[in-house]
């Protein structure tokens, strides 16, 4: 029901643009847009009431009528997108003029636009008639729906609001926060590790062994991170129940060493040449690999190939839940860790942590309830965060009156059978307290493969193109509003986080399998996805109209003529030329296009496909973009990365929409980029700054036209003085830019230094240049003109002692790496004095490179949460008494990289200081990983 409310919101708004928007309308069409929007307000009344009750309590012809809403939902919007498309001329950007364009050109547009205009009130008219027909359906159905538990929605905040919460990140990625952990993790490594000499052993497998939400990822995970210093390279791999074994290998590559494997081209690869490369790098070292949620004992056996049997000491986790997969991992039963659910006593703790995170204890009113969920639980660490999640969901506690409700609906639990069905039921009582909004936003996660790796950013475009955000405001809080329920899902336990970004945001999700196969039941029953693999999933019938087609790891072997309705279609690499198999230029309301990783070189039909907004063909062979590109009026989203396109056509610049470009390595960019002026995103390679190819004086100026930038990556080589003027003063224009990256190429500094006063929205700044560097640090880095800067890169030509002062005082900064010239041109090591106390609140991870940031610079209660420090150290400097190599002044500190320069000192003293290097890391309570380079 809840897709019938999202499919009407957005068509409610465009109607009401068409209404107040400068277009000519017959006053007969005015006239049925007024009726549309009053039925359909009031239809969208009645179905978020509708969308609160749980899908099997509700009448067959209630759930018939709201499907009917949400197919003339979808009708209407295309109606109004083709009218926009057609009538609209706001993709035609300030000043463009059709000089060449004669009287009769002119006059067959004029007509060709008339008939458009024709037809499109036509459709209108069979709609209203449709609407009216549903109206007094709706009638038939009317009646008092309540809510299946109290409070049962509506109880979430206002989403803007909405940050992750980090009781649930610690959940999964803090070792320390996890609760009752360490006994099986232990049990774990003696296992891994057992005997005297372990490292002489022949190559051992490990399998933990369970079924599904017990936390064995979780477990192999913590043993994995406590062990894995101990070798010479190691890799942790999840694969899924039909994976791509080609991925699989390219995976484990690039986790052993992914510098060199970071562009390993696997689709031109088979598995034989896959397993030779991986003989070959793993032969005479020691490693540890994970390979983690194994389904067949023939997917194990092709892995096991490519791992070198002349690599003592070595070690090999898999995780599955088939018994006899484990027993075909291992030589022995003793090597099978059978994963046991968690004790009550582990339970409760972990359930406590959740909920009442500030207490030392339950609140004595809800310790009776607590109990019964736990007992219902059955010590599966999934469904007790599940339901823990729910109960306490953005920092909100439900009352007992709605624990009570929620515990009385939860069947007999998990504890007499271990039955799947209470634990999907557990599942689905947190889907059916989501906000309606944030329901389609789960659902849409459907369309991933299992295991697969969702970048957040690139899930946030995609919510944006499939209109399930949308802002009565303005549309650049859109990406906002879009990263707020990223972080309520997360919040809600419904998926995981993977990784932390430059911005210290979660980098991307999985969704765990239970919950995959949760979303993926409910997008079926919805027919909000359609999913086309190779397992037991089954295209719909010709009479439904499929509106989303995920195609995974699949041969496209179905008729597509009656697809015509399809909204959006991501494929997933699979070796098959799926555009040509499915006739993609037929598809023509087609708004979301996602062509990832496809072996593809020619994209001429997409100018035909006029509703698209979010284009995705990262990691293709697409050459070049054809000129009709400029047609989609309505793209919002251009994701070209990693292909061979070097040039944009210059009709990009009539994109008027387009919010986030992301572009090739060297792509040169046109003339009138400029008139982008709905950008917010432009940027490369996620790796790699981006190189805006040959920018020539009028791109640069065209910079500073695109005020609602937030995001910026480029790099600069040309030295003209013009040039740089032109690039401070269109800088100078971007006061909403929030990420700026720099690469200088042989250009002089200093100019940004006194030309450029940066956005006080500024968070992540980074300026690198091997050779050109600032003389000092820029006057503009100061608190109160970068309040919010949480990530600085940056080179100076000389540290002084107050610049690290100054760059202490910066109230949100996390993450320094400053640079000192020395490194480059000179010999020495530059050396500081005391910060103050309340130095460095926020910082977590300070690199100092050729500048003796000692840690006795950091009095007490400067850095509390510094975690990873890396500084030089002149070796000659240990018969100094003035200063000493103490940590305990850090108490977060995990990580301390040091290089020990040793020119000018003698060979004692190098051995002196080395070992008081290590005797400082062995006397810190948290005995931080000491990396010491020589120099």
């Amino acid at each position: 029901m809840e897709i019938a409310v999202v499919a009407i919101k957005p068509v409610l708004k465009k109607l009401g643009d068409l209404l107040v928007g400068e277009f000519t309308l017959e006053n007969r069409v005015r006239k049925g847009i007024e009726s549309l929007l009053t039925e359909l307000t009031l239809m969208h009344a009645a179905l978020r009431k509708v969308a609160e009750v749980p899908h099997e309590q509700l009448d067959e012809g209630v759930k018939i009528w709201a499907g009917n809403v949400r197919e003339l939902s979808y009708h209407m919007e295309d109606i109004v997108d083709a009218f926009m498309v057609h009538v609209d001329d706001g993709g035609q950007p300030a000043g463009w003029k059709n000089r060449g364009k004669d009287f009769v050109k002119s006059t067959i547009k004029l007509f060709k636009k008339e008939k458009h205009l024709h037809r499109i009130y036509d459709a209108l008219e069979e709609v209203v008639g449709q609407a009216k027909q549903l109206s007094e359906l709706r009638q038939r159905y009317d009646q008092d729906i309540r809510y299946p538990y109290p409070g049962g929605a509506g109880l979430s905040t206002d989403p803007t609001c909405v940050s992750i919460d980090p009781r649930v990140m610690a959940l999964y990625t803090d070792e320390k926060e996890l609760v009752g952990i360490e006994e099986t993790r232990d049990e774990l490594v003696n296992m891994l590790l057992e005997g005297d000499d372990w490292s002489k052993h022949p190559l051992k497998t490990v399998s933990i062994v369970g079924f599904g939400g017990l936390g064995k990822t979780t477990l192999a995970k913590v043993a994995y991170e406590k062990i894995k210093v101990q070798f010479d390279c190691d890799a942790f791999v999840s694969i899924s129940r039909k994976p791509n074994m080609k991925k699989v290998f390219k995976d484990i590559l690039y986790e052993l060493d992914k510098k060199k494997y970071a562009s390993i081209p696997h689709e031109t690869m088979d598995e034989r040449q896959f397993i030779d490369v991986l003989i070959d790098l793993l032969s005479n070292k020691r490693y540890l690999i994970v390979i983690d949620d194994i389904w067949d004992e023939n997917t194990w056996r092709l892995i096991k190939c490519a791992f070198s049997k002349y690599s003592p000491g070595s070690r090999i986790i898999t995780t599955t839940r088939i018994v006899s997969v484990s027993h075909a991992c291992c030589c022995s039963s003793d090597d099978i860790y059978r994963i046991r659910p968690l004790s009550p006593d582990v339970s409760r703790r972990l359930f406590h942590k959740r909920v009442f995170p500030h207490d030392k204890a339950c609140r004595r009113e809800f310790v009776q309830a607590s109990e019964g969920f736990l007992q219902k639980c059955g010590g599966i660490p999934l469904a007790i965060i599940t339901i823990a999640s729910l109960l306490a969901s953005n920092h909100q506690l439900k009352t007992i009156d709605q624990w009570y409700v929620l515990l009385n609906s939860i069947g007999r639990g998990l504890t007499e059978d271990r039955n799947m069905e209470d634990m999907k039921k557990i599942l689905l009582f947190s889907y059916y307290d989501l906000p309606f909004y944030l329901k389609p936003c789960l659902l849409y996660l459907s369309i991933f493969p299992e295991d697969h790796k969702i970048i957040r950013a690139k899930l946030i475009w995609s919510w944006i193109s499939e209109g399930f955000i949308y802002s009565e405001k303005h549309e650049a809080s859109l990406y906002e509003l879009g990263d707020s329920y990223f972080n309520e899902l997360v919040n809600r336990s419904l998926i995981q986080p993977v990784g932390i970004d430059n911005e210290y945001k979660v980098e991307a999700c999985r969704v765990h399998d239970m919950v995959l196969d949760l979303i993926c039941s409910l997008s079926s029953e919805e027919n909000f996805v359609t999913i086309l693999d190779s397992t037991e999933r089954k295209m719909p019938n010709t009479w439904t109209k499929v509106r989303r087609l995920s195609i995974q790891n699949s041969k496209v072997d179905v008729d597509t003529t009656w697809m015509t309705h399809v909204k959006s279609l991501t494929v997933f690499s699979n070796g098959n030329n799926a555009e040509e198999e499915l006739n993609i230029s037929s598809f023509q309301v087609l708004c979301v296009l996602d062509l990832e990783g496809c072996d593809i070189s020619e994209i001429g039909y997409v100018g035909k496909l006029l509703h698209l907004r979010y284009l995705g063909l990262k990691h293709t062979k697409v050459e070049e973009l054809p000129m009709e590109i400029g047609k989609l009026q309505l793209l919002q989203t251009l994701d070209l990365r990693s292909t061979r396109i070097r040039k944009l056509p210059q009709s990009v610049v009539r994109l008027r929409r387009l919010m986030c470009l992301y572009v090739a390595l060297n792509m040169m960019l046109p003339l009138g980029i400029g008139n982008l002026t709905s950008l917010q995103v432009l940027e490369g390679h996620e790796d790699i700054d981006l190189s805006l190819g040959m920018l020539n004086l009028h791109v640069v100026k065209d910079l500073g036209c695109l005020t609602k930038l937030r995001v910026l990556r480029f790099t600069l080589g040309s030295n003209d003085e013009s040039m740089l003027k032109a690039l401070m003063e269109s800088l100078s224009n971007l006061d909403k830019l929030e990420i700026l990256h720099i690469f200088l190429d042989s250009i002089n500094a200093d100019v940004m230094a006194e030309a450029w006063m940066p956005s006080s929205q500024l968070r992540i700044l980074k300026i690198f240049s091997p050779t050109c560097l600032f003389l000092t640090l820029p006057a503009w880095i100061t608190p109160s003109l970068l309040p919010l800067l949480s990530y600085l890169y940056i080179g100076v030509d000389v540290v002084r002692p107050r610049d690290i002062q100054l760059l202490g005082m910066l109230p949100a900064l996390r993450y320094l790496e400053l640079w000192d010239g020395g490194y480059f041109t000179r010999e020495h090591v530059v050396e500081m004095s005391v910060v103050t106390a309340d130095a460095f609140p926020c910082a977590t991870e300070c690199h100092f490179n050729n500048v003796a940031v000692v840690p006795s610079i950091f009095p007490q209660g400067a850095a509390p949460r510094l975690k990873t420090l890396r500084f030089d150290f002149p070796a000659m400097w240990i018969a100094r008494a003035d200063f000493d190599l103490d940590l305990g002044h850090l108490p977060s500190l995990e990580i301390v990289w040091v290089n020990l320069f040793c020119k000018g000192a003698s060979d004692r003293e190098v051995r002196e200081a080395e070992a008081a290097l290590v005797v400082a890391g062995d006397n810190h309570p948290n005995h931080p990983i000491l990396h010491i380079g020589i120099w």
